[in-house]
C-alpha cells in the first residue's frame, strides 16, 4: 500500500489542496475545479461519502471525515493527506455556517457554537496543517471570510464577528508565515448563489425581539427573498481561487463580487470621513512631555 501511495505522490506534479466543508457550496466547487485542471484534492466533510457521491471515486481525490470542532480529527486528516499525496500546498478553510439575528437576540449557546465552528474550528485545522507547510517551506492558507467580515450588517453581528476574527487572524498569519515561505489570504465573498441561506447552512436565533423589526426584521425578510437569487457565481469564485493559488505574490485580502467591492469602498470612505471629523480628539490623548 505504501509503495502505491509513494508512486502516486511522486507522479503528481499539480497542487495538493486540503478543503474543509467540501461536500457542497464553495468547498465542492473549489474541489471540482482543482480536480478538473489536474490537481489533487483532500476534500473533508462530516460525511465524506457525500463528496464521493458528487465527484466520484477519483485517484486524485481523497475524501476524509472531518468535524472541524475536533482537533484530533483535523490532525488525522492532515496526516492522511500527506501520507497519500506527500504534501499540502493549499489549505482552504471553508467550513462554517451563518447565524441570523440581532446581537441581543443571540443566546450564549448560539454565540459559542458559532465561534466554535467558524473561528476555533478554523484555528484547529490550521494548526494541524501548518507543521507540514513549515516543513515544506511552502504553502498557502486561504481563509474564507465574507463581505460581512469587513463591514457589519444588522442581523449578522455575531456571524460577522466570527469573520472579523478570521480577518485579524489571517493578517497576523500572513506576517508570521512570510519568512517561512507560506502565504495567508483572507477571501471575502459577497452574496453568491449557494445554499448558504438554506436551513442547512443558516441558523436563525431561537428568540426574536419585536423592537428590532425595522432593522433585523427587515434583514430577515430580505434574506428569505434573496435565497438562490444572489448575484455571485460559485464556479467563478472557484476559478478565482485557482488564480490565487497560482500567484507568486498573493494578496492578504481578496474581495470577490462587485457587491463586496462596493461595500468595501463605501466603508473605507466612511471611515476616512469619520477619522477626519474626529482627528483632533483622536490625537489629543498622547502624553505631552514636561519640556513642551
Amino acid at each position: 500500500m505504501s509503495n502505491i501511495t509513494n508512486t502516486a505522490a511522486s507522479a503528481n506534479t499539480g497542487k495538493v489542496w486540503f478543503i474543509t466543508g467540501a461536500s457542497r457550496g464553495f468547498g465542492l466547487e473549489i474541489a471540482r475545479a482543482a480536480l478538473a485542471r489536474g490537481d489533487s484534492v483532500v476534500a473533508t466533510a462530516r460525511r465524506p461519502q457525500a463528496i464521493i457521491d458528487v465527484l466520484g471515486d477519483h485517484e486524485r481525490l481523497l475524501a476524509v471525515a472531518l468535524d472541524v470542532n475536533s482537533d484530533e480529527q483535523a490532525i488525522a486528516a492532515a496526516d492522511a493527506a500527506v501520507a497519500r499525496f506527500g504534501r499540502i500546498d493549499v489549505l482552504v478553510n471553508n467550513a462554517g455556517y451563518g447565524l441570523l439575528g440581532a446581537v441581543e437576540e443571540a443566546s450564549r449557546e448560539e454565540v459559542q457554537n458559532q465561534f466554535a465552528t467558524n473561528v476555533f474550528g478554523l484555528l484547529g485545522v490550521t494548526r494541524a496543517v501548518l507543521p507540514h507547510m513549515r516543513r515544506q517551506r511552502s504553502g498557502h492558507i486561504m481563509n474564507m471570510s465574507s463581505v460581512g467580515g469587513y463591514a457589519a450588517y444588522p442581523g449578522w453581528g455575531v456571524y460577522g464577528a466570527t469573520k472579523f476574527a478570521v480577518e485579524g487572524l489571517t493578517e497576523a498569519l500572513a506576517a508570521e508565515l512570510a519568512p517561512l515561505g507560506v502565504h495567508a489570504t483572507v477571501v471575502e465573498p459577497g452574496f453568491f448563489r449557494t445554499d448558504f441561506l438554506d436551513a442547512s447552512s443558516l441558523v436563525r436565533v431561537g428568540s426574536e425581539i419585536a423592537e428590532y423589526a425595522e432593522t433585523v426584521g427587515a434583514m430577515r425578510g430580505h434574506m428569505a427573498s434573496a435565497n438562490h437569487q444572489q448575484p455571485g457565481d460559485p464556479t467563478k469564485l472557484a476559478a478565482a481561487l485557482l488564480t490565487l493559488a497560482d500567484s507568486k505574490t498573493p494578496p492578504v485580502r481578496l474581495p470577490l463580487g462587485s457587491d463586496t467591492v462596493a461595500r468595501i469602498t463605501a466603508k473605507n470612505r466612511s471611515v476616512a470621513e469619520e477619522l477626519e471629523a474626529w482627528h483632533a480628539v483622536a490625537v489629543s490623548t498622547d502624553l505631552v512631555s514636561a519640556s513642551n
